[in-house]
């Protein structure tokens, strides 16, 4: 049986826990509550979308390119959950600053994918990129849904407005490249791979838009998003690349391929592939994607759809993509194999 793909940036158990810390007031429980069962509304739909590009892929109908670049949409919610809401016009001179940011960011996340990996929009066909901003009353969190992007304004305690994580935007756009690409399921190591695939794009992107190399980027997900009460307990972001068992981070993360159990959240088991796409980065030294981005970003879009593919898999698909795209430079297949050696692959 397939698995949901649940695509959203906080995990809901995050969420189900922060409802259940008594030291938080009862409206901030009550929101993060909600926010979870919102969340959990919308698996239908994304699933649903998913299906329709499994179908449309096999078909070939995916081969048609609809534009030369991606058209960048922003709808506003205007606190209700009915979607996608009422065009924003004029999105990139908005006196709305998070229509203004979503359009901008969105916009960086094309040239991004443009400029770096030669990829025209989600699809690599020119797709539309539209989002719905002020979803919810106080809705904490951020998500692809299949087609589009769907942002909340946080209950601005524990999170705050989702288009401030420039990293964010780019994970959960990312989840639609996947979608367009591998396919990856949302269960077992297909599901960690998922979620990494998004982790390891969104941080590139947040590095690139700063012109940062490896060394002087942070590798954290989500520090941008962080409210003050998240803060003032301690956490500083959502995930750490670079160190997944963080207890500054929200949701903790396994080092090791050995400690992904069965049935493990993919927002956890992650944590391996990321620690070692960070740790192939810091080793090879430079910009995440000039070399070492490369290799990933071939093993995501060169395989066709395989949903089910494993860590193992993957670990060997980017050894053998690093020595075939630069033969020449043994340093990034050397670098690329101490990342998966870290943890244990």
């Amino acid at each position: 049986m397939r698995m949901i793909c649940t695509c959203h940036i906080v995990p809901k158990d995050v969420l189900e826990r922060l409802a259940g810390d008594k030291k938080l007031s009862a409206e901030l429980r009550r929101g993060a509550a909600d926010s979870a069962r919102v969340t959990d509304g919308m698996r239908t739909l994304r699933t649903q979308n998913g299906e329709l590009t499994r179908l449309a892929q096999a078909s070939g109908a995916h081969l048609v390119e609809l534009a030369a670049a991606p058209k960048v949409t922003v709808y506003d919610c205007k606190h209700s959950q009915t979607l996608p809401g009422m065009p924003v016009p004029g999105a990139k001179t908005s006196t709305d600053a998070t229509a203004k940011r979503c359009f901008a960011e969105t916009t960086g996340v094309a040239k991004f994918y443009q400029a770096v990996f030669g990829r025209n929009s989600i699809d690599n066909a020119g797709m539309t990129m539209m989002s719905s901003i002020h979803f919810g009353k106080g809705y904490n969190n951020a998500m692809w849904n299949g087609t589009q992007m769907v942002y909340g304004d946080g209950d601005g305690k524990l999170f705050v407005d989702f288009t401030k994580g420039d990293d964010v935007i780019g994970h959960e756009l990312t989840h639609g490249v996947t979608q367009h690409s591998l396919q990856l399921a949302y269960s077992g190591d297909a599901g960690g791979l998922n979620e990494s695939m998004s982790d390891c794009f969104g941080s590139m992107f947040r590095q690139w838009s700063a012109k940062q190399d490896a060394k002087a980027a942070d590798w954290l997900i989500g520090a941008d998003i962080m409210g003050p009460t998240a803060k003032a307990k301690g956490f500083k972001a959502l995930r750490n690349m670079a160190k997944p068992d963080d207890k500054a981070a929200l949701a903790p993360q396994p080092t090791k391929y050995s400690q992904v159990t069965p049935g493990m959240d993919p927002h956890y088991s992650s944590g391996p592939p990321n620690l070692a796409f960070c740790t192939a980065c810091l080793t090879l030294g430079g910009k995440s994607w000039e070399r070492i981005g490369q290799v990933w970003y071939a093993a995501l879009t060169t395989s066709g759809a395989q949903p089910h593919m494993t860590m193992p898999q993957f670990a060997a698909r980017t050894r053998q993509l690093a020595t075939q795209k630069y033969p020449a430079q043994a340093a990034v297949a050397a670098a690329v194999d101490a990342g998966w050696k870290k943890v244990g692959l």
